[in-house]
């Protein structure tokens, strides 16, 4: 029989997954959503209070939209933060397939 062809007696070939996986070979990739979610929040919070601190200096008192500033400056270090979470996910990955 080749590896193509079903058994003619209708049994199948079912192996058993512990038996044939190496629990020391899996792969164990990181979770790219969750990398990409902490990076947001951390740059959410990382922006508001950068923008807040920035925004109530005394140097910026001639601003006439403070909170297009705030808007802004949160969204950019939001954008950065997440894009920083991302390579430090891809970063984990190439370590644990070089570690093997």
């Amino acid at each position: 029989m080749s590896e193509t062809q079903a058994p003619q007696d209708g049994t199948t070939d079912e192996v058993e997954v512990s038996g044939v996986v190496d629990p020391a070979t899996v792969r164990r990739a990181p979770r790219y959503k969750a990398f990409f979610w902490t990076g947001a929040l951390v740059g959410i919070v990382a922006g508001l209070v950068l923008s807040i601190y920035l925004v109530s200096t005394p140097e910026a008192r001639g601003i006439l939209k403070p909170g297009v500033y705030v808007t802004v400056l949160t969204a950019f270090v939001t954008a950065v933060t997440t894009l920083l979470a991302g390579l430090a996910a891809v970063i984990a990955d190439r370590w644990s397939l070089r570690r093997r």
